[in-house]
């Protein structure tokens, strides 16, 4: 039940301070290993661009952002090296946004940074805290829980 001392707005605030919190810890990790470009929406653009790597046109409808928006991301990461363009040999008119080598390495880092900042969390607040507040936030999360859309519902 809503309170003077807890009312409902916190909540919200409150996920989102943790969700920053290891946005923010996991990014200064990747910097000190070796990867200081990278920003929070280039992960959402490495997830939906995946191994088997997608058109420009494709990893927009996945990202919720118009073509142009995805494809000025993609030019961004391929100037950091994290995504290159190819030809599709399914269809020669086409080009494939993949991931490098770069790239890979960078989500499999930001992996094993998310497993080492549960640990932290756990070791701060108990193990079965943790997994008792991911129990419950996967009762009141909706079922699709892993989209990829952030960006273009962060954006309007």
């Amino acid at each position: 039940m809503t309170t003077p001392d807890r009312p409902g707005f916190v909540l919200p605030l409150l996920l989102l301070a943790g969700f920053r919190t290891l946005i923010d810890d996991l990014h200064a990790e990747l910097a000190r290993q070796g990867h200081p470009d990278l920003r929070p929406l280039h992960g959402f653009v490495l997830q939906a661009v995946g191994v088997d790597g997608t058109t420009a046109s494709e990893l927009g409808q996945r990202l919720g952002v118009s073509k142009q928006a995805a494809g000025k991301t993609v030019d961004r990461l391929v100037a950091l090296g994290y995504l290159d363009r190819a030809d599709d040999p399914a269809d020669a008119r086409r080009k494939l946004v993949r991931m490098t080598e770069h790239g890979l390495d960078g989500l499999r880092r930001s992996a094993v940074v998310f497993d080492e900042l549960r640990d932290r969390w756990a070791a701060t607040l108990g193990p079965d805290r943790v997994a008792a507040l991911e129990d419950d936030l996967h009762v009141v999360a909706s079922a699709n829980f892993f989209r990829l859309d952030m960006p273009g519902w962060f954006g309007g």
